[in-house]
């Protein structure tokens, strides 16, 4: 046993000998030792992904706005709880007169403590946590550091003009590391495929069959050749495309949400009326 382990210490030092100078190089070494059976192939895409992070800016993972679950800091209780009950999270951003103005965010588990006393008066304000604002130029290693040590789960995200552009948060940035972290509320049979926003725009799972988004949308793409909207989108971009590329497709604007390196999640379709009604590759033929 102690042979094998010194086999395996010297192997593995042989591949560190020559001093990699490019981080490239770094994780061509790493992928060889993979090869070579001196990494397990979770634990190497960990390290990419630990790598990843400190390239990558909070604006190229945060939730869109269009995406954010928000509490009106008006709201009734039972308006609150219902909001917890149907989306499955755990923190909300509360906003004041208007989106722009994010006065804290309330965590559900603070509900309790009214309802352990419904005679209390209720006033959100008594509850809420303080909001963290982040720009979307921060780096991912940065805002993980920063989440650790101020113990914050959630960011809120501002663009240059000081306006929200949506959130953050820290399983955003550890799922970068460690892959897709999927609970009890991320494959509900009761989830939607596609969601309606306003101003002509619907978030769509790259998951979705062709045929439910020809329904949906009275469209005619064809589906001989993708089984979902993922298949068709990338076959439209010509590549695998990366979170935040957009391209259109005749009435349909089309930008990615949540992407990785192996395919595409969530996509935001928006549909410009000002443009003739979609017209399907079998209707060019």
């Amino acid at each position: 046993m102690i042979k094998k382990k010194f086999y395996v210490y010297h192997k593995l030092l042989s591949f560190f000998r020559k001093t990699p100078s490019t981080r490239e190089a770094l994780i061509e070494i790493l992928r060889n030792a993979e090869n070579n059976n001196l990494l397990d192939a979770d634990a190497l895409l960990m390290i990419e992904g630990a790598l990843h992070v400190s390239e990558t800016h909070v604006r190229d993972i945060m939730v869109p706005r269009v995406q954010m679950i928000i509490i009106d800091d008006k709201a009734k209780p039972e308006e609150i709880l219902s909001n917890v009950v149907e989306s499955g999270h755990s923190r909300f951003p509360v906003i004041g007169d208007t989106n722009d103005e994010i006065v804290g965010i309330l965590l559900a588990k603070d509900l309790l403590n009214y309802y352990a006393d419904p005679k209390k008066d209720f006033d959100i304000k008594d509850i809420m946590r303080p909001t963290v604002f982040v720009p979307e130029s921060k780096r991912l290693n940065v805002l993980l550091r920063e989440f650790r040590m101020s113990r914050n789960h959630m960011a809120i995200v501002i663009d240059e003009y000081n306006g929200v552009a949506g959130l953050v948060t820290i399983e955003d940035v550890i799922e970068e590391i460690i892959g897709e972290i999927e609970d009890e509320h991320d494959h509900g049979d009761n989830e939607l495929n596609i969601n309606t926003h306003d101003n002509n725009r619907y978030t769509v799972k790259a998951l979705t069959p062709i045929g439910e988004f020809n329904k949906f949308f009275d469209s005619k793409v064809r589906d001989d050749e993708y089984d979902t909207v993922g298949g068709f989108v990338i076959n439209t971009f010509g590549y695998l495309p990366k979170r935040g590329e957009t391209t259109n497709f005749d009435r349909f604007n089309i930008k990615v949400l949540r992407a990785d390196k192996r395919r595409v999640n969530l996509l935001l379709f928006t549909i410009n009326e000002s443009k003739d009604i979609l017209k399907t590759e079998s209707n060019k033929e």
